[in-house]
This record gives structure tokens, sequence and C-alpha cells, in this order.
């Protein structure tokens, strides 16, 4: 058994982990979710000094934003559509002749105008977009949502569904730059008060097929992307449990994102994995949480 399924079949047994069927697609027990929540309230302390704007979007997004922003180009392995059934009351028996028979019943659903979000923050930048210029010196969103990729594991720091809480800087490239490179330095204290190991790491995006293996050494070769990461289900293979991310002007040209002199704006954001981060504190801390660390506990609830 690999070290990921015994930690998964440990959090199972424990009832923080609740199986759906479907791997990397689970429920989540009480005491995973006040692990959640004192993260949410760590991170929110740490980002007050922000001036961020606080947005909250569901976890499915237009269609028309996944196409318009390019996530399709470079990871249409790991995108979620929305099918429905848009069938006449002819379609609606061959569908219930299907179920009975047990064969696919699927192929008369359509892809509607949604899709499941991938990361947090696809929708902030149509939304600040929609706005016109950004203000003079640029702007700072703080954005959570549930996210989906389908890249189902027995691991269970790779689910396909999970929620993510990012800052979403908009400025010049000076500034989204040192945005980042300050919630690295953050980002460490954060992890370091919650008595986890770090470690940063220059990283790519997992982009598909041959044209991805050129757009990930671009990646690396312009340190556009770094991740916090935190040994949990093999130490060999440490999880990414926070990342930042400089994107230049990918998104600007996207969507015409523009400073207030009209110059194109440049983007950088910071990404925390809520679920990662609990299942490493309770890798390293033990299930039973009144005996986790008094600092972490004081970090986490104040306690």
């Amino acid at each position: 058994m690999s070290a990921e399924t015994a930690f998964r079949d440990e959090l199972i047994e424990a009832r923080i982990l609740i199986p759906s069927g479907v791997d990397g697609v689970f429920g989540r027990s009480g005491l995973f979710e006040s692990i959640v929540d004192g993260i949410d309230s760590l991170i929110t302390r740490n980002g007050q000094d922000q001036d961020a704007e606080i947005v909250r979007f569901p976890p499915a997004m237009p269609r028309s934003v996944m196409e318009t922003s390019g996530y399709l180009n470079g990871f249409p392995h790991l995108a979620g559509t929305v099918h429905c059934f848009c069938g006449d009351e002819r379609a609606h028996q061959t569908l219930l002749r299907c179920l009975e028979a047990g064969e696919d019943w699927t192929e008369g659903q359509k892809c509607v105008d949604l899709t499941l979000t991938p990361a947090a923050c696809y929708p902030v930048y149509p939304m600040i977009a929609g706005r016109g210029a950004l203000p003079q010196g640029g702007c700072t969103v703080d954005v959570a949502s549930y996210c989906f990729r389908h890249e189902p594991s027995l691991d269970p720091t790779r689910m396909q569904l999970f929620r993510m809480r990012e800052f979403v800087r908009l400025g010049s490239p000076s500034d989204v730059q040192a945005f980042r490179d300050n919630w690295v330095q953050r980002g460490k204290t954060i992890i370091g008060d919650l008595g986890l190991p770090v470690a940063i790491d220059l990283a790519n995006d997992p982009f598909f097929g041959r044209g991805g293996t050129f757009m990930a050494s671009s990646q690396r070769d312009q340190a556009l992307k770094f991740e916090l990461l935190v040994p949990v289900t093999n130490p060999e293979k440490p999880t990414a449990c926070l990342s930042f991310n400089y994107h230049m002007d990918h998104f600007s040209e996207v969507w015409n994102l523009r400073l207030a002199d009209g110059e194109l704006a440049h983007t950088a954001c910071v990404g925390f994995g809520f679920e990662r981060l609990t299942l490493a504190l309770l890798r390293h801390h033990g299930f039973d949480i009144s005996s986790w660390p008094q600092s972490c506990r004081k970090a986490l609830w104040n306690s």
C-alpha cells in the first residue's frame, strides 16, 4: 500500500474524510471544517493590510470566461464542463430506458453555458475589466471558491473538488512583483507559525501535451511560479500548499486590463489550498486537535 493510500485510509477510518465512491471527491467532518475555519481566519488576519476588495463566487463560472482566458489551451485535461438534459419528452423516455438497462444515459446531455471554476481568481479578471481602467495605484482582490480539476487520485491531497483562497494583485509590473515576493515571505511565516516544515521551490503548472512542455520550461525560466511545499502523504514528494504566481500581462491582454495611465496592467496572485493545509496539519500534529502545539492552536483559533 502506498503512503498516499495509507493516509487516505487513516482519514476515512477516523471519519475525518467521507468517501463518495469517486476518487478525489470527499465529504468533510466537523473536525476537518473547524481546521479549515481556523486557516481561513489566519489568512484573513494576515491579509488585513492589503486593502483588498472581498468577493466570493460560486464554484461555476460562465463558459465564455474559460474559453476567453486561454485555460483550454494549457489545461484541457483538467477542465470541467457542465452538461444538462435539454431534450424533449421522447428524449426523456430514451434516457429512462438507458438507465433501466444500465446503458450510457449521458448521450443526450448538452454542454450549457457554465464550466466549473478551475482556480478562484479566474472570475476576477473580467469583473475588474468590466469597470474600466484600474484605479491609480492598482487594486487587490480577496477571492475564494470551491474549484474543480479533473485529476482523480488515491492521494487525498489531490482532490478533484477543493477550496482555494487567493489575494490577486493588479497593477504595474514592479508593483505586482513586489506583492508576490512579499507574500512568499508571509507564506513562510504563516506556515512556520503552524509548526509545519516548509520549503519554497520554483515550479510550473501542469500544462498539457508537447506544447505544454515548452510552456512549463518557459514558466520556470522566467521564474513566474513558486510553491510553498509541505511533506504530507509522501516525504519524497512534498505537497504544494500555497502558490505564488506572476502572470505578467497574460490576463491583461485577454481582458484588456489597463492601468490608470492606459498601459497594460500586470497581475499576480497568492493561493492558499484549504484542504491541503488541513491535511498537512493532521499529518504532522495528529487527529486529536486538543493535543496540537499551543502555538498552532493560538494561530488557528486563538485558544
